[in-house]
């Protein structure tokens, strides 16, 4: 499955197996988890809806967040990278946001490199699961 806004891996395994190795797997590429949004269980509270199982997370690589507002100070409109992790026929899905392309709407080119080793990053984060 492709995403053109996101790098996106499909898994055999329940959702709660990904988030519980998520942590690990993001604190190896410098990332930390600042939120966690079980969207399912807000759907149900808010408009009593049932929802599969979805997560929310914003992940933050504190020196590169530090770089980047440095260049852009109203940059933390997009700040933390958000990832996803979702059930899916059984299994899950696990995604996380392409700031390369998030990145092109605040039109300011010094943020490119920054952005691109971000998502190498996220995207060794993705393909670990």
């Amino acid at each position: 499955m492709m995403i053109e806004y996101g790098v996106l891996k499909e898994l055999d395994r329940p959702v709660d197996d990904v988030l519980a190795e998520l942590p690990g797997t993001l604190k190896e590429e410098g990332f930390g988890v600042l939120t966690t949004i079980q969207l399912h269980e807000k759907l149900k509270e808010k408009l009593g809806v049932d929802f599969p199982r979805y997560v929310i997370l914003g992940v933050c690589n504190p020196p590169f967040a530090h770089k980047a507002l440095k260049k852009e100070k109203n940059l933390g409109l997009m700040l933390p990278c958000n990832m996803i992790v979702y059930e899916n026929n059984g299994g899950s899905i696990v995604a996380a946001v392409k700031p390369t392309v998030t990145m092109q709407a605040v039109g300011n080119d010094s943020l490119q490199d920054i952005a691109v080793e971000i998502e190498s990053r996220l995207a060794r984060v993705v393909e670990a699961l």
